[in-house]
């Protein structure tokens, strides 16, 4: 590959590794402000408008992530990564502008369908653009870019909480911190917008619109894909009721799912929770949720580097069987009620592996393993199963804590990581190295 040419592959990956950034702030920027803008909008004795402001995201997330395969496939990837970047800079803005609790969660709502979107569109535009021997490096940057994203808003969140100890700047938090905290996606967000003007379209969906309005056969379609050409592209209900792509649209979607029912997820949102669990202080937790920011990080770093080189079968068979034992141990010293830097040690390394291997090889995986044709709505709908099983995991963890015990939560997360273990170790594929339509040839025929 020549530098110029692989400069400005760089260069357009790296703008819609940008939506990345965006969903991983978003996403996370809320629980910062969640204590003030309770207090602003009074309703802090209410457990359901709390679930509501926390949740609203979430349904939008769906919304968006749905809406993005019909809406790729008919218009393109390029005009739906500008609407993302639109609908990011809309929220920042807005959500920190409203002094209306109802207009507050319109805003937030318009958030999520921007992460539904980019989550969906990234990196399928990514895999779309990237030569086959730099393909997953180059989609796992979207997964560093939201881990950035993660980090950045945990650090903004607590740059801009003053000390709540102190009358004035409780006033302050109340008032203008947590807008402040969702006003700071603006700049990134308004960038993302003015540089997805500057990157072309996917070659893939030109190929595919081309074919569709009956323009040049691509010399390395098949008979059968031939035989589709007089079909519009693809659909939800032609994805659904088509026999042929049943098998590999099962394997996305199991993957998307387990990504979030894998557990890790839950150490993020519920961090005050599994750390005072293990005997932590409200310092130690924050000290504690700085660290496995910072290993989730480093981790995915070490991600670009083996995703080509062990491949993305043995990186998520590593992560399902290690985040498995891990799970195992961490409930079993829960149930002995062990306490202190053992527990802290448990987690940061059930971060770090999900970071090198879950995290970054499903959108991989995902953005692979789909033929082009119905690549866009096939992402959307594993986009979407992956956020219900975020929406899932997320509303189950508080009663299945309460229920079981942080020792039967864990064991049931390690019981699932185990089962997937195995279906993937039958299931799933290697796709190192290999030419989208060589992978389409292998899986679908």
């Amino acid at each position: 590959m020549q530098n110029q040419n692989k400069g400005f592959l760089y260069f357009i990956c790296a703008v819609s590794a940008m939506g990345g950034l965006l969903f991983g702030y978003d996403w996370v920027v809320i629980g910062g402000a969640k204590p003030f803008y309770e207090l602003y909008f009074n309703i802090g004795d209410s457990p359901f408008l709390q679930g509501l402001a926390m949740s609203t995201a979430l349904v939008g997330c769906l919304v968006g992530a749905m809406v993005a395969g019909a809406a790729a496939d008919k218009y393109g990837r390029k005009p739906l990564l500008t609407t993302a970047a639109v609908l990011f800079t809309v929220s920042a803005v807005a959500t920190g502008l409203f002094n209306d609790f109802t207009l507050f969660n319109i805003a937030r709502f318009i958030g999520g369908m921007g992460i539904g979107v980019a989550s969906a569109l990234s990196p399928m535009y990514i895999a779309e653009v990237s030569p086959a021997s730099i393909r997953g490096r180059m989609v796992s940057l979207n997964q560093m870019t939201i881990v950035l994203g993660i980090l950045a808003a945990q650090i903004v969140n607590m740059l801009l909480a003053r000390d709540t100890g102190v009358a004035e700047n409780q006033t302050w938090n109340v008032a203008w911190g947590w807008r402040w905290m969702f006003w700071a996606e603006t700049l990134p967000a308004a960038l993302f917008l003015v540089m997805s003007f500057f990157i072309p379209e996917s070659p893939v969906y030109l190929s595919l619109k081309r074919k569709v309005e009956g323009g040049k056969r691509n010399r390395e379609t098949s008979s059968t894909e031939s035989a589709e050409q007089a079909k519009p592209l693809s659909s939800f209900l032609y994805l659904l009721s088509s026999k042929k792509y049943r098998k590999v649209l099962c394997l996305g979607l199991i993957i998307a799912v387990f990504q979030q029912w894998c557990g890790t997820n839950v150490i993020f949102n519920y961090a005050q929770e599994i750390f005072v669990g293990a005997g932590f202080d409200v310092d130690g937790m924050f000290i504690n949720i700085v660290i496995t920011g910072i290993a989730n990080v480093i981790f995915t770093i070490v991600a670009l580097y083996t995703i080509e080189r062990w491949g993305r079968r043995t990186l998520i068979l590593l992560g399902a069987g290690g985040l498995g034992l891990i799970y195992l141990t961490l409930g079993t010293c829960y149930f002995l009620e062990v306490k202190g830097v053992v527990m802290v040690v448990l987690v940061v390394a059930a971060i770090s592996v999900y970071a090198m291997t879950l995290g970054p090889v499903t959108w991989t995986l995902l953005a692979e393993i789909f033929p082009n044709r119905i690549r866009g709505i096939a992402m959307a709908t594993c986009t979407f199963a992956l956020w219900v099983g975020c929406c899932t995991l997320t509303f189950s963890f508080p009663s299945m804590n309460a229920a079981l015990g942080s020792s039967g939560t864990f064991w049931i997360y390690s019981a699932i990581c185990l089962c997937a273990f195995i279906f993937l170790f039958h299931s799933c594929p290697e796709t190192k190295g290999k030419s989208l339509e060589q992978l389409e040839q292998e899986l679908v025929g």
